[in-house]
């Protein structure tokens, strides 16, 4: 009798065509993603006659929605606060005081929610604040 165990082939599994399409679904995600800047808070800005400035560079945003909800970095704040709002800036600003501040806030918001992000941009020493507005073209 013969006893002779056959040799077995060790099993090699190729992954080769896996990372192939792997690289190739994540070229076309790559390719064909857009990348939009949203906020959360839908706003309506107020229109001026003045044409747009040139944007510095890097700016802090506060979008403050038609109620008086804030945003900050397309996040939404938890309460309306004074104290959260400074807070929250000055996390977001951390130690460059001289960041430019950029006040997006709906034509319907009410005057004291811009004047509460104005007062909170003063109390930490952002003192380059610019308010958003859109071009009126005079259709309304």
């Amino acid at each position: 009798m013969n006893f002779r165990t056959r040799q077995r082939e060790e099993l090699e599994l190729n992954i080769t065509p896996l990372i192939d399409i792997v690289f190739l679904l994540l070229i076309f995600f790559m390719v064909s993603t857009t990348f939009q800047k949203q906020s959360e808070l839908e706003i309506q800005l107020p229109k001026a006659q003045q044409e747009a400035t040139s944007e510095p560079p890097d700016p802090l945003e506060i979008v403050i929605s038609a109620d008086g909800q804030y945003a900050i970095g397309g996040r939404k704040l938890s309460d309306n606060s004074l104290g959260t709002l400074i807070d929250a800036l000055g996390s977001a600003a951390g130690d460059n005081r001289d960041r430019p501040l950029i006040v997006r806030a709906d034509a319907r918001t009410p005057h004291q929610a811009v004047v509460r992000a104005m007062d909170a941009a003063s109390k930490l020493g952002l003192d380059r604040l610019s308010i958003a507005t859109a071009r009126d073209t005079g259709a309304d």
